[in-house]
């Protein structure tokens, strides 16, 4: 899954991408380079993040997702947590909705996502973008993270969503100290156990940072290293920003585990 963020504020690559031209350019070449999903995001998320008006984010994306869908041949997913947002860009050819709160934030998005028989990305948070790094605490961050998944599961097929449509999400960096991403990334198979498929978002994220002691714009190495423990470990989607060299670790990480060369993880991915 190749990231497009068209916001000012994300925390890698915000500002790059605001014209809808720059955009629909780098999420070609992100195809080009062998991205599978081109996830598409018109508010940051990052700690601390400010809001975005549901009329500024619905002017950011729509524009890139009516650019795209007749050029690339992959799904199209919007990382929002606003049904109308969610909505106007499934009209527009979008497939998935990528939705960090799970569906809590905004009570019409499960009906806007079960009407159209699109995907969606059910994700863990502790908090908000706003407080979720302020002091998260677990007593058992693996276990909680799952039960959590598990009961947005069947939330969301209860709203009528198709269990098949469904991916999950532990939320990396999303109200979790570094201890907490370490021991969950350590135990991500508790996540793939509840059988449906699994995306991460690993790239270039703060603890990679800490534990490698790069800058943000130096931590592709360190992002390498996690991608390939979450493959290992059941991962089945890596939401990425260097979609050429993640694409190689992602292979060669396949090929070791013997579910995706047995299962035929690699395609269903």
């Amino acid at each position: 899954m190749g990231v497009v963020n068209v916001t000012t504020d994300s925390f890698h690559d915000g500002g790059r991408y605001v014209e809808p031209e720059r955009a629909i350019a780098h999420a070609l070449e992100l195809v080009e380079q062998g991205a599978d999903i081109i996830d598409v995001g018109g508010e940051s998320t990052k700690p601390g993040a400010r809001s975005v008006s549901e009329q500024d984010e619905l002017a950011h994306v729509i524009p890139v997702v009516r650019g795209l869908v007749h050029r690339v041949s992959v799904p199209i997913s919007i990382d929002t947590t606003k049904s109308r947002v969610a909505e106007a860009a499934l009209d527009c050819g979008a497939a998935i909705i990528n939705d960090v709160s799970a569906l809590r934030q905004d009570p019409a998005m499960a009906s806007v996502i079960a009407r159209a028989d699109a995907g969606v990305v059910l994700m863990h948070m502790q908090g908000s973008p706003q407080t979720m790094q302020q002091s998260p605490r677990y007593f058992d961050v693996v276990g909680e993270v799952a039960q959590f998944l598990d009961e947005r599961l069947q939330n969301a097929t209860r709203a009528g969503i198709a269990r098949t449509n469904i991916i999950l999400d532990p939320g990396f960096g999303f109200g979790k100290l570094l201890v907490h991403n370490l021991d969950l990334l350590n135990g991500l198979s508790a996540v793939a156990a509840l059988h449906r498929p699994v995306l991460v978002g690993l790239s270039r994220k703060a603890f990679i940072g800490k534990v490698v002691e790069r800058p943000v714009e130096h931590r592709e190495w360190g992002t390498a290293a996690a991608v390939a423990l979450a493959v290992d470990r059941g991962a089945h989607i890596v939401r990425v920003h260097d979609v050429a060299m993640m694409v190689d670790v992602v292979k060669l990480a396949a090929a070791l585990n013997p579910c995706w060369s047995s299962c035929g993880g690699e395609r269903d991915a």
